[in-house]
């Protein structure tokens, strides 16, 4: 019947015109149909009313006609306006997983519940508008590639292995003798009285460098906290010990290599070894960052094998030495002794030099120097517990753990203990070719030095002109070099560098005072002391220190003025 009535065979369904009328109530309800079910009625409303809503929101994403929800937006300081584009937004109401298959409209592949985005014009407007072309830029113009960054791939036991690296070289396979000659069997608490006060300089160390990211350690907390040229005069006081301390420990490793090979000494042997040493570092630094930490790595643990073998088997034979004469010990004499040991326990402050190329630097910074305190205290410690406990007089030879290896190891002891000085040497250059380079490239990064320092490599990301040069002089230096001056210059430049990034946690407290991820307890009385503790060493230099002082003072300034020079030329070409 309804049907009958809808195609219009009903007699009172016809209008005289023609056309349809509507149903109506007095149509005979007795013989139409039941009506449908609530919920199909329901369901059928909404899936028309969907259609409706899909239809407007199309119609104005491709600007044909506002949407009345546009269209009822009030206009006011707390409300934003209609954007003057809407195929060009994302309409918030497509959030829905059925809206997705809709016209003009995909979906996000791959993401679960991510909202479907807009798939452009329709086709006719597409047409119209012309096939696309891709962006040319004007004639006569350059368009410069997006500089390729650092990776960030060094890990927190990495950072840690570099800590060690840089701490324990060459000097503590003499450093028994020296300490014992000054204080005799005393000597073992010096050890601890220098882990304590380096301990103090490595806290202050540990909070300022987790307020950074970026690379060039030393020279970056300088530079934030007093200006540019007091960063420039630390970066070049770093760099100097890097250098040299590096080229000493290459020609240090060819004379320890001549008790094994005596022809070593000799020049062409001494240059195919030195360039053999220089270049394999340099390749693995060269082609990632991530190579060079594993190489750090795996020599910072085979450093520690041979120690800890003379360790554990030295501890037995401990008290066969029998009594030590007494040595007269004074203040002057447990000073020194405690300078000295400072400068074993120094150098980690290169490991804060690679932050830029850290998984997690803020947090692993503090967390590897903690772990590479606490490693180098306990080491020295018992060291020097095994010299003193095995050799009658420590003090009368210059290699005091190869003579103690020999005593209770026989002739393969003195043979492993050489074998570990080689490795410990060749750990200490390969955690230098890492650190030292990105120290020039945070220079030049920052305008303080030639830019092509700052260069990456696109494929490697590492600082391969850095790399380069740190190996070229190191080379240079230890085919030729004095080095007797440079322990004069670790010395200098070690106590400033203390003495300068503890004032800089004080300044930066001031400055940045949530910036911090690591807050030292009790910092601000920790970092006078700290200052304190540099000061009275730096009150044992002598001429030489301060001549050498003032020379790295006189290049820094040089230094500063070319940077200046360069920043005022650069703003007087500027049309602004």
């Amino acid at each position: 019947m309804l049907r009958t009535h809808r195609q219009g065979r009903h007699p009172r369904r016809r209008r005289p015109d023609g056309h349809l009328r509507p149903h109506r109530e007095e149509h005979r309800p007795g013989q139409l149909p039941p009506p449908r079910a609530a919920h199909r009625r329901t369901a059928h409303a909404r899936w028309r009313r969907s259609r409706r809503q899909d239809r407007r929101r199309a119609r104005a994403r491709h600007g044909l006609r506002r949407s009345p929800r546009h269209r009822r937006l009030p206009q006011g300081p707390h409300r934003a306006a209609a954007p003057l584009l809407p195929h060009l937004q994302t309409d918030a109401g497509r959030e829905g997983a059925r809206s997705a298959h809709r016209r003009g409209v995909r979906s996000r592949r791959g993401r679960r519940g991510a909202p479907p985005q807009p798939a452009g014009l329709p086709r006719i407007l597409r047409a119209a508008r012309g096939p696309r072309r891709r962006a040319r830029a004007a004639p006569g113009t350059r368009v410069r590639p997006p500089r390729p960054e650092l990776l960030r791939a060094i890990g927190r036991w990495s950072l840690a292995g570099l800590v060690l690296n840089s701490i324990i070289g060459s000097g503590i396979f003499g450093l028994p003798s020296v300490v014992a000659g000054l204080l005799g069997r005393a000597g073992i608490f010096a050890y601890l009285i220098a882990a304590a006060g380096i301990g103090v300089i490595m806290g202050c160390f540990a909070e300022v460098a987790s307020q950074f990211r970026e690379a060039g350690g030393p020279y970056l907390y300088a530079r934030t906290a007093f200006g540019r040229l007091v960063g420039i005069q630390m970066g070049w006081l770093a760099w100097l010990v890097r250098l040299t301390a590096s080229a000493a420990a290459a020609n240090l490793f060819v004379v320890y290599l001549a008790e094994f090979w005596p022809q070593a000494k000799e020049p062409l042997p001494r240059a195919a070894v030195l360039t053999f040493l220089v270049g394999i570092l340099a390749a693995v630094n060269y082609r990632g960052v991530a190579r060079g930490a594993q190489f750090s790595s795996a020599f910072a643990v085979a450093k520690l094998l041979p120690l800890a073998v003379f360790i554990a088997v030295g501890l037995f034979f401990v008290g066969q030495a029998g009594p030590a004469a007494p040595v007269a010990t004074t203040a002057g004499a447990w000073l020194e002794a405690i300078l000295v040991l400072i400068f074993a326990f120094g150098g980690f402050e290169a490991a804060m030099m690679p932050m830029a190329e850290a998984k997690d630097p803020r947090r692993d910074a503090p967390f590897a120097l903690f772990v590479g305190l606490v490693v180098c205290a306990i080491v020295y410690t018992l060291i020097q517990l095994v010299v003193q406990g095995v050799l009658p007089s420590p003090a009368g030879t210059d290699r005091p753990l190869a003579a103690a290896a020999r005593q209770f190891l026989g002739p393969s002891g003195a043979v492993l203990l050489t074998l570990g000085a080689l490795i410990s040497l060749y750990g200490y250059l390969s955690g230098q070719t890492l650190n030292a380079p990105r120290l020039t490239y945070a220079f030049a990064d920052r305008g303080d030095f030639p830019a092509f320092f700052a260069a990456v490599h696109p494929r490697f990301r590492t600082p391969h002109v850095s790399i380069v040069a740190f190996a070229a002089l190191v080379w240079a230096l230890a085919m030729g070099g004095n080095f007797r001056w440079n322990v004069t210059l670790s010395a200098v430049a070690r106590l400033f560098t203390y003495g300068l990034v503890c004032g800089a946690l004080l300044v930066l407290r001031r400055k940045q005072p949530e910036a911090a991820a690591f807050r030292l307890p009790f910092g601000r009385g920790l970092a006078v002391l700290g200052i304190a503790f540099s000061l009275v060493l730096v009150s044992r230099m002598g001429r030489n220190e301060l001549l050498i002082l003032l020379a790295t003072a006189a290049v820094a300034l040089l230094n500063w003025s070319w940077v200046q020079r360069r920043v005022s030329d650069t703003s007087s070409r500027s049309p602004y």
